[in-house]
């Protein structure tokens, strides 16, 4: 599928609204006042924007004249006054009430989305006359009932009429609705709206929430399933439809609510299936909900243009999103964007390089890599949609980008993420990124290909704190930093030992020196324990060995304190050594050391040290005025030529 460029961002009709005087924001824009009403109102109140886009909403897209529509209309509810929000009358005296319309906060819950579908059907009976129409909106979510009150009879519906017309369709959107439209005089069709970053962020909360807040999910649970959702959403917007055609992920009305959510139901099921076919590895179950909530969740999104959204605020939205529902449900913490930019502004990848992040996460290096050569597309290529514009980015998406992530379903939600990014996701797998490639390729069956020596550029950041242990994980002792070496000062050459345990980001600068071609490029977040603890000295070392130390770059305390994180870390750019310059530092270094030991005869000075403490040990009666006062001196003067070897050694 080609790149397209986006519609230019169409005036919302809050905006149509004010040019075109039906409504007045006061220059403060802390009050607000309608046509046809003298009392100006607090547009603070959550509830207010709302309302004012949906009074606008009702005269410049539905057509209805501005002297029918009427604000805050008093409704007599038995011995009580209540208000309706806006009442649109027949009739140009205000007589005939004929829809009534209830506005809700945009972040209202689906509960109390509920309470007010109740109330304005309330109203409609209450009022005078015939009213035949009831709208609930939270600008996010709309609910339409056509109402009979001489039958005491209501119909959900997929919309309210458009002036001069009584009839609605049984679905709103279409494909090209506007020049569909040319032909429809009575009926009208809409396409679907790019919105804001923020509105996006709220649907995704709102609609996960609506899942479990019902009890019939836990949280994890439901969201795995509104992952789901928004993947057939996504394959929907991508399928080839003529100028009218009806889009499947919406509510098509039937006779029944219960014929109506049965068959938007299997439209999902059937989305579903016609993606996981391309994308097997996505999603391996099948979507767990009932009918009835699976239209709650569709009617939260049906109206979004994903497709066309702006890259960065779909994805943004999703991040936001999922790292708030990560960090309070599973204690995750994924790397600020901020830091994710300046890493990836740093290093220079083309779109033939090979990129892998270990840990995954939510892919924010992998898309940022993404975005990067995307950029570098529209420098070499005028047109963005061209075929070559298309193909530089999107080559590089699905054959050189590479993620793995231990967490299934962080996994599925980076695949999400990068889905939502318009591609990316083949080479991201659910594993543990210790592993060796060869266990990684046949635990995938194969389909992922990355191997050792293959990649131009890891970015990572791995997990901090957790530790590997030998009896759980039996790959430990395969890791040369999983082993106890022994000091070069140790004459006694007690051999290598396998440790119990070693820290995970410990592991991983040793796993990322496996995935990397030499010469390659490891952008790493670490604590800075490993930079700057004496008894981590052994890892700085092996670092020396294997990578050239391109910079370290120390974060702020605060850098990770957004995501809920307090450890104090740095960015270290390293990198990867040629094997041959590798055996060539390791064997200087086994040099300096031994002529170093030669030089200050250390050999000689353990063994007469060892003696004294020998001979001190098998006369304990002899009083401490003696051997053994020599002996202490011998292990002060010792102890000063050990910390001279060292000093000497760390010149080199």
């Amino acid at each position: 599928m080609l790149a397209t460029m986006p519609p230019p961002p169409r005036q919302s009709y809050l905006e149509q609204g004010l040019q075109a005087g039906i409504i007045t924001l006061h220059s403060d824009k802390t009050r607000i006042s309608y046509f046809g009403n003298n009392k100006s109102r607090n547009y603070q109140n959550p509830e207010e924007p709302v309302q004012a886009e949906t009074f606008c909403e009702l005269i410049l897209k539905y057509g209805y004249p501005k002297n029918r529509v009427k604000c805050f209309v008093p409704v007599q509810m038995g011995s009580s006054q209540k208000e309706a929000d806006i009442v649109v009358y027949a009739d140009d005296d205000c007589l005939q009430p004929f829809i009534v319309i209830e506005c809700k906060e945009s972040e209202v819950s689906e509960a109390e989305f509920q309470q007010a579908v109740e109330q304005a059907y309330s109203y409609a009976f209450a009022l005078p006359n015939n009213v035949k129409w009831v709208w609930v909106t939270s600008s996010i979510k709309n609910a339409y009932l056509k109402v009979d009150k001489n039958r005491n009879t209501r119909e959900e519906v997929t919309d309210i009429p458009i002036y001069g017309s009584d009839k609605v369709a049984p679905y709103k959107f279409v494909k090209n609705a506007e020049k569909f439209n040319e032909n429809n005089d009575k009926q009208r069709f809409f396409d679907l709206q790019i919105v804001e970053e923020k509105q996006l962020t709220d649907r995704f909360k709102l609609a996960h929430n609506a899942l479990w807040a019902g009890g019939e999910l836990n949280p994890s649970e439901a969201f795995d399933e509104l992952d789901k959702l928004i993947f057939c959403k996504i394959w929907d917007e991508k399928k080839p439809r003529k100028a009218g055609e009806p889009y499947d992920f919406q509510v098509i009305a039937d006779k029944t609510s219960e014929k109506t959510n049965q068959a938007l139901f299997n439209r999902i099921c059937a989305l579903y299936e016609e993606g996981r076919k391309k994308d097997p590895e996505v999603f391996k179950n099948n979507i767990n909900l009932t009918p009835a909530r699976v239209r709650t969740i569709v009617e939260y999104l049906q109206d979004v243009n994903l497709s066309d959204t702006d890259l960065d605020s779909k994805g943004r939205a999703f991040e936001t999103f999922m790292g708030s529902f990560f960090r309070g449900d599973f204690g995750q913490f994924f790397t600020p964007r901020a830091v994710v930019q300046f890493i990836v502004d740093c290093l220079p990848i083309k779109n033939d390089s090979f990129v892998l992040d270990t840990s995954c996460g939510s892919g924010g290096f992998l898309l940022h890599a993404l975005e990067k050569v995307r950029r570098q597309a529209d420098d070499y290529f005028d047109n963005p949609n061209s075929k070559e514009h298309y193909r530089y980015w999107h080559d590089f998406a699905e054959k050189h980008l590479y993620g793995i992530e231990i967490n299934g379903q962080i996994s599925r939600a980076a695949k999400m993420n990068m889905i939502i990014h318009d591609d990316g996701h083949t080479n991201v797998i659910t594993a543990d990124g210790l592993k060796s490639d060869t266990v990684l390729r046949e635990e995938s069956n194969h389909t992922w290909t990355g191997e050792y020596g293959k990649f131009d550029f890891i970015l990572t950041n791995p997990p901090f704190g957790s530790s590997v242990k030998q009896t759980e994980k039996a790959y430990l002792h395969q890791y040369r930093l999983g082993q106890s070496d022994v000091s070069w000062l140790d004459l006694k050459n007690t051999g290598v030992k396998n440790r119990d345990s070693q820290k995970t980001e410990i592991l991983f600068l040793e796993q990322c020196h496996h995935f990397l071609k030499e010469n390659g490029f490891l952008a790493i977040v670490i604590p800075d324990g490993i930079l700057t603890n004496s008894s981590l000295q052994y890892v700085r070392d092996e670092l020396e060995d294997w990578y050239r130390i391109v910079a370290v770059v120390s974060l702020p305390q605060t850098a990770f304190s957004a995501t809920g994180a307090g450890v104090k870390s740095s960015v270290l750019f390293l990198r990867k050594y040629p094997a041959r310059y590798t055996a060539k530092l390791i064997a200087i270094k086994e040099k300096l050391q031994d002529k170093i030991l030669q030089k200050e005869n250390y050999a000689n000075q353990i063994k007469q040290m060892e003696q004294s403490k020998k001979q001190a040990l098998d006369k304990p009666e002899i009083p401490f005025s003696g051997s053994l006062k020599e002996f202490k001196r011998g292990c002060i003067r010792l102890a000063q030529k050990i910390v001279k070897f060292h000093t000497i050694f760390a010149m080199f």
